[in-house]
């Protein structure tokens, strides 16, 4: 009996004990809870409305070149510039229609001719006497001799051809270039009155074709009337013109004294000294 007894207690505590674990779990876990269990997916909800506009971001790389655009259209007219650098004087244009004559003038005083005849004539002589001066300052003080419409001048410094060439230009004008015969007469008895025997004139040896050039860029047409052999002799490629007259080749790096020529119609002056 107390066997009995014995196992009787001893299924009765093996019993508390597992209904004891058996409420532990069920009170730490949600299968014995009574909560409730989430149901299935509901339907997507309506759009909500445009948010706000976010900040702007950082600048990114540059993107590739792209293709060039068609032109535009033609835009208006610009201001005016500036006024441009006054050009080159014109030719003379032709003479004008003659205007309608005038308002017959006033009648005029009673002239005293006597005495401004006499004015006149004192003023000729005058005039008379100042040219006479004035030739004698050209041909005996500078040694200037002219023809009718050119000075020479006899500059009696020793230089190459092309520094001769630069001297004249500097005093306005360039190497003398005789071209007929009384100018040829003329500078050849200027050089023997000087007690010189050659000088330099504006002539040189050109193309094979050409022969002879003056400096002006016009070619030698006739060189037998004044002795001159073929341009291709081996004398020099510079022409100098003697006392007698005649001409000659010489070498343009000799030096020697030459003539100047100015045009008397020049605007600007010349510079004889």
């Amino acid at each position: 009996m107390q066997v009995m007894g014995g196992q009787n207690f001893s299924g009765k505590l093996f019993l508390v004990l597992c209904l004891c674990n058996l409420y532990s779990v069920c009170a730490t876990t949600d299968v014995c809870s009574n909560s409730i269990l989430p149901g299935s997916k509901g339907d997507p909800g309506e759009v909500g409305t445009e948010g706000e506009e976010g900040k702007m971001g950082k600048t990114g790389p540059p993107g590739h070149r792209g293709l060039t655009g068609e032109y535009g259209e033609k835009g208006d007219m610009g201001r005016m510039g500036k006024m441009g650098s006054i050009g080159e004087r014109g030719d003379k244009g032709q003479q004008g229609t003659d205007g309608p004559p005038g308002i017959k003038g006033k009648p005029g005083t009673t002239c005293d001719c006597g005495r401004y005849r006499k004015m006149v004539g004192q003023m000729d002589v005058s005039i008379s006497k100042l040219k006479t001066a004035v030739k004698f300052l050209k041909n005996v003080i500078l040694g200037i001799r002219e023809t009718e419409d050119t000075f020479y001048l006899l500059v009696k410094e020793a230089r190459k051809f092309r520094e001769s060439l630069l001297n004249c230009k500097m005093r306005g004008g360039s190497l003398a270039m005789p071209k007929t015969t009384e100018t040829n007469t003329l500078l050849a008895n200027y050089i023997s009155e000087a007690h010189l025997t050659h000088v330099f004139i504006g002539l040189q040896v050109g193309e094979p074709e050409v022969g002879y050039m003056y400096i002006d860029g016009k070619p030698l047409l006739n060189t037998t009337i004044w002795g001159l052999q073929g341009p291709r002799s081996g004398n020099g490629d510079c022409v100098q013109l003697g006392s007698t007259g005649a001409w000659s080749q010489v070498e343009c790096v000799a030096t020697q004294y030459y003539i100047c020529e100015f045009a008397k119609n020049r605007k600007s002056p010349a510079t004889f000294m």
